[in-house]
């Protein structure tokens, strides 16, 4: 979260780093000097007050650019970059709070056009030039190590935390991220002809009136990162597009790895060793839950006559949804874990186990915090996201998750059968009966609320010195290479 600098502290811990007093003054007086009028923000007052505060940005980087690396400062230099992060972070946030409306309005034509998150934030960038970063700086900065970035990255959960904050603005964003992609649209007939594709990182077919996705990201034990997400996200729109398919499976590639020579693993998790190395953006954790998990979730959103985004809040959901099936091979770490969250129905080999690190990362698992309550107990939810519980799908507590536990000779038979079961038992009511249960458990507004503050606490915990300091610690970042 963005730290209280006090009024009579902000010049001392800027001077005390040897940064120029001309400077700094300067850079003082403009901070007092924005959000004035921030009162009367509208559409007209927007470029003005956009300059004012990319101007101040740019300033506040500089004097940061003449500090040490982050990783390589003394402390009253440590100090000094704290401040100006978070003064900076407390005028964007005023300004996106004042400003979300006319911004949002301006870049998707009042809402006419539908953008998903990563087009928003270059999109962003373009309008609010100093305030949001580019996708060329960013590219830059991501020469650094995690340890020496100040975080251009936080100003973007800035600006998705007020968004989703403001419920037509938010509910409208959630729902462009259910659109199927590009991508999927462009793969859609090879697909329905073939009955398969090879994305790189994941590997889709379909069986039957089955669709199965297959992460296949073998080097990384099936783990997530910027190079997996688009083509998972693509193949999940390819199982829900396909008119003859009826329900999706998730299962893990077989790896190479020595310890697991052929076997297949459902998911590691999150790459931590592209985190460590700067190489993994902060935009992946939004455009992962609000657009992969929750079209896994959801389904996908539907169009009126016209093309535009139908969002009727008072309505039921209209989505084209069916019904998905997990199989853990191995285990489920972190991401994986949370993929379960959103799954109909979960099959496991015998001797695997998930859980969710967080503690151990520090970051926020996703939406395990939100869904995992509901399986577990908020109790038990505790204890996995705070304390670092590993579950056995063997275990009595694994059950809230795990359907059915199998040894590993007998588990393709058992997916065979629980396919069969499921589209032979008639699929008419699946769409139906996962709509009334999310009625109850977790509507699009509830999620909204959940993602403005995911969006906003996420960004600070991507970019701390703590999560730096656990992978050093739990996962001998340090020594590993991408």
């Amino acid at each position: 979260m963005i730290a209280d600098i006090p009024l009579q502290e902000r010049s001392g811990r800027l001077l005390g780093a040897g940064l120029a007093a001309a400077a700094v003054d300067d850079f003082l007086r403009g901070l007092d000097a924005v959000g004035m009028d921030y009162a009367r923000a509208d559409a007209a007052s927007l470029p003005r007050d956009s300059a004012r505060l990319g101007q101040l940005c740019r300033e506040g980087r500089e004097l940061l650019s003449r500090l040490p690396p982050k990783s390589r400062r003394k402390a009253n230099e440590k100090a000094a970059g704290h401040a100006m992060v978070h003064l900076l972070a407390d005028a964007v946030w005023r300004f996106f709070r004042a400003y979300r409306t006319p911004i949002y309005a301006t870049l998707t034509a009042k809402r006419t056009r539908a953008l998903r998150v990563e087009e928003l934030a270059w999109a962003g960038a373009a309008l609010l030039p100093g305030i949001l970063p580019t996708q060329a700086e960013l590219a830059y900065e991501s020469t650094s190590l995690q340890m020496d970035k100040d975080g251009l990255e936080i100003h973007q959960g800035l600006f998705f935390g007020q968004l989703l904050s403001d419920r037509e603005i938010g509910l409208h964003l959630c729902t462009a991220m259910l659109l199927p992609t590009a991508a999927a649209l462009a793969h859609l007939a090879e697909f329905q002809r073939t009955g398969q594709l090879d994305l790189g990182a994941v590997r889709v077919e379909a069986q039957g009136d089955a669709g199965y996705l297959y992460f296949h990201h073998p080097r990384y034990l099936n783990a997530e990162d910027d190079d997996t997400l688009g083509p998972q996200e693509t193949a999940c729109d390819l199982i829900l597009l396909h008119p003859r398919l009826r329900m999706g499976v998730l299962r893990g590639a077989p790896v190479p790895h020595p310890k697991y020579q052929g076997r297949r693993i459902f998911s590691a998790g999150i790459n931590l060793t592209r985190i460590y190395q700067g190489k993994q953006s902060y935009l992946f954790y939004l455009t992962r839950d609000m657009g992969l998990l929750n079209k896994l979730f959801r389904g996908l959103a539907a169009v009126d006559r016209a093309g535009a985004l139908e969002i009727r809040p008072e309505e039921p959901e209209q989505t084209l949804e069916k019904p998905w099936l997990a199989v853990v091979d191995g285990f489920a770490i972190g991401g994986g874990c949370q993929i379960l969250l959103v799954m109909d129905y979960v099959l496991a080999e015998s001797g695997a186990y998930f859980n969710l690190p967080a503690r151990k990362e520090g970051i926020i698992p996703g939406c395990a915090n939100l869904r995992l309550p509901r399986f577990m107990g908020e109790r038990m939810a505790r204890q996995a996201i705070m304390f670092d519980q590993t579950f056995r799908v063997d275990d009595p507590e694994a059950r809230t998750l795990v359907n059915e536990v199998f040894p590993r000779a007998r588990l393709d038979a058992a997916v065979e059968a629980c396919v069969a079961n499921a589209i032979g038992s008639g699929m008419v009511s699946a769409g139906g009966n996962r709509k009334a249960i999310r009625i109850q458990t977790e509507p699009l507004d509830t999620f909204r609320t959940y993602m403005a503050t995911y969006a906003y606490e996420q960004a600070f915990c991507h970019l701390s010195e703590q999560l730096v300091h656990n992978l050093e610690r739990h996962w001998n970042a340090r020594q590993r290479k991408l």
